[in-house]
C-alpha cells in the first residue's frame, strides 16, 4: 500500500527519508552486526548514537552551553510534577497561563506541590486565543513561569515568548519544538514530548539551564530528579535508545533540509494555505482568533456537522488519514508537523475544495 498523509496529532508522521535509513540499519548498525534496539544503553556503539544526537540537537536549536540536555522516559505529562519537584527551590508559588486542554492538566499536577496563581486564563473564550503580555498577572515571589505555547487539541500559539523578567520561563513545547528557530536563552526550561516533531513516543527531551538544577524537595523520585539524569548523561536507567537514535536521524534529517530557519518557512507556507482554504470558503470555519493560530494543528469544522463521517470516510479514501477532530471538540483537525510535506497540504486542500463543490 502507498504511505498516507498523516495528520495525526501524535504519534505522528516522521520523514519517509528516516524511515528508509532505520529500515536499512534495523539488522545491522553501522557494521557493529546489531540492530540498535539490542545494544547495551553504555556500549561504545550506542554512546555515540547518544552523543551525536545530543550534538546535532545542540546545534540545530543553538542551544547555550549552560544548559542541560536531557533525553527521558515517561512523556511530557511527567514533567507536570517534576517541574515543581525540581524549581520550586524554597518557594512556594507557581505562576501558569492556562490557554487550554494541556494546561490546565500542568496546572492540576502542579497544585498538589504548590500553590499556583493563574497569571491569565482564555477559558471564558472558550480557548480561541492567547493572551497578551499585557494580560499577564505574573507574581514577582513566583518559583517559575509555565504556559503551552501551542495547544495541540484546540490549536491555539502563543505569537510571542511572554516576559517573565529574572523568573525563570517554563514551556511545553511538544508540539512546536523544532518547527521554527527560538532563543533558547529566553527559557529556563523547555520539554518536549517527541512524538510530534523528534520521533516515536516513550522519549521526552528536557532543555535546562544548569543553575535550575540541584534543589529538588523532599520526597522526590530518584527518576524525576533533574541532577541525578545529568549527573548520569540520561542514563541513571535504561533510556529509552531506539527513540534516541531515531530522534538523531530526525535532527540530522533537519540539518540536511536547511535548519530550523527552512523548517520555519516551510512550515508558515504550509499553515497558511490551509487556513486560506479554510477562511476563503462559507463550507469551513476554523474558531481561533487569527493572530492565535497554531502553525502545527489546525481544526476546523463542517458548516453541516453530519457529514462529518462522511468527509472523514472519503478522506482516507483518497490517502489523507487522522482528520478526525479531538474527542471533546468534534469536527476535523490536521497536525502538519516538520514531516508533512507540502504535497500532504496541497492534496487535502484541493481535496476540501471537491468536497465542498459535492456537498455545499
Amino acid at each position: 500500500m502507498a504511505r498516507v498523509f498523516n495528520f495525526s496529532a501524535g504519534p505522528a508522521m516522521l520523514p519517509e527519508e528516516v524511515l528508509k535509513q532505520a529500515q536499512a540499519e534495523m539488522m545491522d548498525w553501522n557494521g557493529s552486526g546489531m540492530s540498535v534496539m539490542e545494544m547495551s544503553h553504555r556500549g561504545k556503539e550506542f554512546m555515540s548514537i547518544a552523543a551525536e544526537a545530543e550534538a546535532d540537537l545542540r546545534e540545530v536549536m543553538v542551544i547555550p552551553d549552560n544548559y542541560k540536555v536531557l533525553f527521558l522516559q515517561g512523556g511530557a505529562s511527567s514533567q507536570f510534577a517534576a517541574l515543581p519537584m525540581n524549581l520550586l527551590r524554597g518557594k512556594s508559588k507557581a505562576d501558569y497561563i492556562n490557554t487550554g486542554d494541556w494546561s490546565k492538566k500542568a496546572i492540576a499536577e502542579a497544585k498538589r506541590y504548590c500553590d499556583v496563581n493563574i497569571a491569565a486564563t482564555t477559558d471564558g473564550g472558550n480557548f480561541t486565543s492567547t493572551p497578551s503580555q499585557s494580560e499577564l498577572n505574573l507574581s514577582a515571589d513566583a518559583a517559575f513561569v509555565h504556559y503551552t505555547p501551542n495547544e495541540t487539541i484546540r490549536g491555539v500559539e502563543f505569537p510571542y515568548i511572554p516576559d517573565t523578567g529574572d523568573v525563570p520561563l517554563v514551556a511545553d513545547l511538544s508540539s512546536t519544538i523544532l518547527s521554527r528557530p527560538i532563543d533558547v536563552s529566553r527559557f529556563g526550561v523547555i520539554y518536549a514530548g517527541a512524538q510530534k516533531n523528534i520521533g516515536p513516543a516513550g522519549l521526552t527531551i528536557v532543555i535546562i539551564r544548569e543553575d535550575l538544577i540541584g534543589e529538588v524537595i523532599d520526597g522526590t523520585p530518584s527518576m524525576f530528579n533533574y541532577q541525578i539524569a545529568a549527573d548520569n548523561e540520561s542514563m541513571y536507567n535504561t533510556p529509552p535508545t531506539y527513540g534516541w537514535y531515531l530522534a538523531g536521524l530526525v535532527f540530522k534529517w533537519i540539518k540536511k533540509n536547511g535548519g530550523l530557519k527552512a523548517m520555519a518557512e516551510l512550515n508558515e507556507r504550509k499553515a497558511a494555505k490551509l487556513y486560506a482554504a479554510i477562511d476563503g470558503s462559507d463550507f469551513f470555519a476554523n474558531p481561533v482568533a487569527a493572530e492565535s493560530r497554531s502553525w502545527m494543528n489546525v481544526p476546523f469544522t463542517l458548516v453541516k456537522p453530519e457529514l462529518d463521517a462522511t468527509f472523514l470516510e472519503e478522506a482516507k479514501k483518497v490517502g489523507l488519514t487522522t482528520l478526525k477532530g479531538h474527542r471533546s471538540l468534534g469536527g476535523m483537525r490536521a497536525s502538519i508537523y516538520n514531516a508533512m510535506p507540502e504535497a500532504g497540504i496541497d492534496a487535502l486542500v484541493a481535496f476540501m475544495a471537491d468536497f465542498e463543490k459535492r456537498y455545499g
